[in-house]
């Protein structure tokens, strides 16, 4: 079996749930009360992924600090990544107008690498403000695949994750 080891980070603006969505990947489970990141979070998980040979994937997952106020720092942290999950909040406009930033500013440190949209919070449904059609043209502005999902659920999350593993050792392979 083929071991590689590879870093993601998860990228959005404050609050849009990029460390519960790390939380319910890599420990299944959800927690209702918010703490805000500061710098960076490093977790991990091991994840198999079925190419020519079976490939073991250990995911470095770098969950981010978001918003404007990281800026100076952030590429440092982008760097060496073969992949991002650009995340948004369903119930708040804005931080979907956000990620074409986040989107350059990474692509700019890491030419080529894979990106995966998430739209979370699809348990808020009352409060939904983005609908499928905009994060599919998102999505497709910024060369990303997508998905909606839900920390709290854990609706789509392992199924984004898994996704974007397995793009990043196609793309890596195709090189």
């Amino acid at each position: 079996m083929i071991q590689l080891t590879k870093k993601i980070c998860l990228i959005g603006d404050f609050a849009v749930g990029k460390t519960s969505l790390v939380r319910r990947f890599v420990e299944g489970r959800f927690n209702d009360s918010y703490l805000s990141t500061l710098g960076v979070r490093v977790s991990r998980r091991v994840i198999e992924i079925e190419r020519e040979s079976p490939t073991q994937v250990t995911l470095m997952v770098w969950d981010t600090a978001g918003g404007e106020s990281f800026d100076s720092v952030t590429k440092s942290y982008y760097r060496g990544s073969g992949g991002a999950l650009l995340v948004c909040d369903l119930t708040r406009s804005d931080t979907l107008t956000s990620l074409t930033r986040y989107a350059e500013d990474f692509r700019e440190v890491n030419p080529g690498a894979s990106l995966v949209l998430i739209g979370n919070k699809a348990d808020l449904d009352g409060q939904r403000v983005i609908s499928d059609e905009q994060i599919a043209a998102a999505a497709d502005a910024n060369q990303a695949a997508w998905f909606v999902s839900s920390a709290k659920t854990g609706a789509q999350v392992e199924d984004a994750f898994l996704f974007l593993g397995a793009a990043i050792c196609s793309v890596r392979s195709n090189q």
